[in-house]
Order: structure tokens, then C-alpha cells, then sequence
């Protein structure tokens, strides 16, 4: 995608801090209420400056004073951690033992650069509309996975800016999360290891057992037609040698391996479409015999390895694990880390999310009013092509609100499905 005359200049970003970005949305998402809580006033904001100098244990009162100190700053980015038992500010003069994480919105990270071993249209930090749909795949897997599995619902996906994707939990029972908990919880959801080709490993996602377990199971009905779609007609994965051979690689059953590599040895044309068409062949000579399973675990393992998502573990096992801010500025392409909306995710295009150039340009060529200039430019992404996406997060903000005020009323809300789906975590995690 094209970053043409992207202005990411200290300017540029002071105005885009002072006019357009949401600072009330943000405190009201890391708060869950209107008035202060330690949620955010105990929150550590790290600002990384002009020339990579970076500033760790920020933290502020109120949305105002966090405004403040962003614009005196100016960074080119910032993190947002996690909520600590004393004021990050002040960790200098905290007790020994007296500072540490409390409690952390559970994150995970997609990097479209974890699919570099099986797309074959972009690298590296390049991507374009068809590599996306790696990415949207996962999306849908894991937001359905983690609803369904753990019974999370304040769920808010953040498109990076260039090539990956965020997501933030913030239900109550996952910012309460342990670090030892939320190593279980992405020990079972990591089913392939992000960015490596396990060609020399036997692919086996059943834990010892036969068939696949009712989570992959489920999931698999999703993924065998994105397989079709994104791995065999737009991908071509294996239309190449090295891509075939790769395959051949997964088969660990000696005669069907043979018999593939010979017929595709002969009539090396043949598209990716034709040689899944070769292994269906052979599987439906196999009908009724033993052999005729065992093929079909290695056609469900392919499918799973080549579309499931790939997540960068790290990210999501510790509380005190640094995240970039929704709504920065990506210092590369000049995008904004926007919210995207999961249940239309195929139709998100990271093409056309705003730029920092695009919203200031909308801004100058907004018609001079005197009365609202004078006015404190505290709502002016209502005006520009950010507006959909800060009502995105303020709705987001609503559902968190409504559940911390059902918890204050005493009314039963969703955490009594928070706990019924809790056994999860105490299940044996990390058969797969």
C-alpha cells in the first residue's frame, strides 16, 4: 500500500494529539466509569520521543492531565501497561515489594510476518488486501474461540497501523488474570508456532489421541473453506516446487508421499487446487480401510497449520507487558491504530484506514467558524473520517460501563458466565 507524502513530522503529530486524538475514549475504555479509578490512575503509560529516547511509569490523575503531558511530550507512540499497586509515577519512592502489576487487560498479537512461511503474495513488512485475510481468519478463529471457550464478551480488536492486529480483553475475570493463567490460556490457544516451518515435525494437533479435540474440531469447520479459498486459489501455496515439496513434507505416510511426488514430479502445472485434488483422490481410494483416516488426520493437520492463527506468545503472558496505544500513529505508513469490528472483518481493507495526513488535510479544509475555534478542539475527530472508529470504541466503552455498574447495583451480570466458563482454565492445556 502506498505511503506518499505521510507527514509524521513533530508538527504534524502536536496537531493530531491537540485536535484529533480521543483522550476521553481512552480513559472512559482503561477506566470503566466517568470518575477516576486506580484503573487508570494507577495505569503506566510509557511515551517513546523523537531520537528513541523512552519514558517509562507515566501515569496521570485524569483524561485532561493525560492530554496535557502527550502534547508537551509529543511522542511518536506510546504503551499503555498495566494497572500497578501504587502510582507508576511514583514507583521511585514506593516500599520495597509495594509496586507491582495488579491487574492487565489480557492481549494478544497477530503479525502478518508469522505468515511469511506460507503466503506467497507479500514479505516482510509488505501487505495487501489478499495477505489480509490470513489475518482476518485469525480473527474470527480466536474472537469465536475465546468467547465460546472462556465466555469473554469486552473484547476490542486494534488494527496496528502497517501489518498486524491487537486485541484487548477487558473483561473483569481476564484483567484479574495471573501471569501463570494467562500463560495457560495462550498455551492452549498457540497451536502453531508463529513465523516457523514445522515441515520436519510430524504435524500432530490431537494430543496422543485419534481425533481432534472439540475446540480444533469447531474450528476446523471454519478453516476448511478459508483453506480452499486463501490457501489453494488465491495463495497457490503449493503451485510451486518448494511449495509442494513442503507439503510433502506434512505427509508423514510413506506411499501416499511417493505417489504424490511422482505424479506431481510429471506434471509439475498442476495448481495447488489439483494437487489437494490428487490427496482427496488417494483418500477416497482408501475408503472404508484404516488408511483412509489416517490420510484424513493428515488433510485436517494441513489445514489447521496452513490457516489457524499464529500468536506471539510473549505478548500475552505477563501483567507488566507493554502494548501500543489505540488510535497512535504508526511512524512507518502515518495509518492510525484503529478498532476493527470483528464480525465484518473480510470487509476491512488496511488501505483505507485514515492517515495523519489525510485527517489534518480534512481539518484545514473545514470552513473557519470563530465561535468554535476559540473552543477547546476537544471534539474535532467528529469531523474527519476517524469518527466511525472512535464511535466504535466509545460503544465498546458502553458495554464496559454497563457491567461495572450491574457489579456496583449488585445485579447478576456477566460475570456468573465468566465463572461458569472458568473450569477452562483449569483444563489439561497445552495437549493439543
Amino acid at each position: 500500500m502506498s505511503t506518499d507524502e505521510i507527514d509524521v513530522s513533530t508538527p504534524a503529530m502536536l496537531s493530531f494529539y491537540r485536535r484529533l486524538y480521543p483522550y476521553k475514549s481512552i480513559f472512559n475504555w482503561l477506566n470503566h466509569e466517568h470518575t477516576p479509578t486506580r484503573r487508570f490512575t494507577h495505569r503506566e503509560f510509557a511515551f517513546t520521543l523523537q531520537g528513541d529516547v523512552y519514558l517509562r511509569y507515566n501515569s496521570f490523575a485524569t483524561a485532561e492531565e493525560m492530554k496535557k503531558q502527550v502534547c508537551m511530550l509529543n511522542p511518536t507512540r506510546f504503551e499503555i501497561g498495566p494497572v500497578y499497586s501504587a502510582r507508576p509515577r511514583d514507583k521511585k519512592t514506593a516500599r520495597p515489594g509495594a509496586f507491582v502489576p495488579v491487574q492487565r487487560e489480557l492481549v494478544f498479537d497477530i503479525d502478518m510476518t508469522d505468515y511469511d512461511p506460507v503466503r506467497t503474495c507479500c514479505s516482510g513488512a509488505d501487505i495487501c488486501r489478499r495477505c489480509w485475510s490470513f489475518i482476518s481468519a485469525a480473527v474470527r478463529v480466536l474472537d469465536n474461540a475465546i468467547r465460546d471457550q472462556y465466555g469473554y464478551r469486552h473484547l476490542l480488536w486494534v488494527y496496528s497501523g502497517r501489518r498486524g492486529i491487537h486485541l484487548w480483553i477487558s473483561d473483569k475475570e481476564a484483567t484479574d488474570l495471573t501471569d501463570e493463567q494467562r500463560k495457560a490460556i495462550v498455551g492452549w490457544l498457540s497451536v502453531i508456532a508463529p513465523g516457523i516451518k514445522e515441515a520436519s515435525k510430524k504435524l500432530n494437533f490431537r494430543g496422543g489421541h485419534f481425533t481432534l479435540p472439540p475446540s480444533l474440531r469447531a474450528t476446523l469447520t471454519h478453516l476448511s473453506p478459508i483453506f480452499v479459498k486463501l490457501i489453494l486459489e488465491d495463495q497457490d501455496c503449493f503451485g510451486s516446487t518448494e511449495g509442494w515439496e513442503t507439503l510433502l513434507e506434512y505427509i508423514h505416510h510413506a506411499p501416499l508421499q511417493a505417489t504424490l511426488r511422482k505424479l506431481w514430479s510429471d506434471d509439475p502445472t498442476r495448481s495447488s487446487v489439483d494437487k489437494w485434488g490428487d490427496i482427496k483422490s488417494e483418500r477416497r481410494k482408501k475408503q472404508g480401510e484404516k488408511e483412509f483416516a489416517i490420510i484424513n488426520a493428515i488433510m485436517e493437520d494441513i489445514i489447521i497449520q496452513y490457516t489457524y492463527p499464529r500468536l506471539d506468545a510473549e505478548v500475552s503472558k505477563h501483567r507488566n507487558h507493554l502494548l501500543k496505544a489505540p488510535f497512535c500513529i504508526h511512524p512507518k505508513t502515518g495509518r492510525v491504530c484503529v478498532p476493527v469490528d470483528p464480525s465484518s472483518i473480510e470487509e476491512f481493507d488496511p488501505s483505507t484506514v485514515p492517515t495523519i495526513t489525510q485527517l489534518l488535510k480534512e481539518l484545514d479544509a473545514l470552513p473557519v467558524d470563530t465561535e468554535e475555534s476559540s473552543a477547546v478542539h476537544h471534539a474535532d475527530w467528529e469531523k474527519t473520517s476517524l469518527k466511525p472508529y472512535v464511535e466504535m470504541l466509545d460503544r465498546h466503552c458502553m458495554g464496559l460501563m454497563e457491567e461495572t455498574r450491574k457489579v456496583k447495583r449488585g445485579a447478576p451480570g456477566e460475570k456468573s458466565l465468566h465463572r461458569e466458563c472458568r473450569p477452562q482454565l483449569m483444563a489439561p492445556l497445552n495437549k493439543i
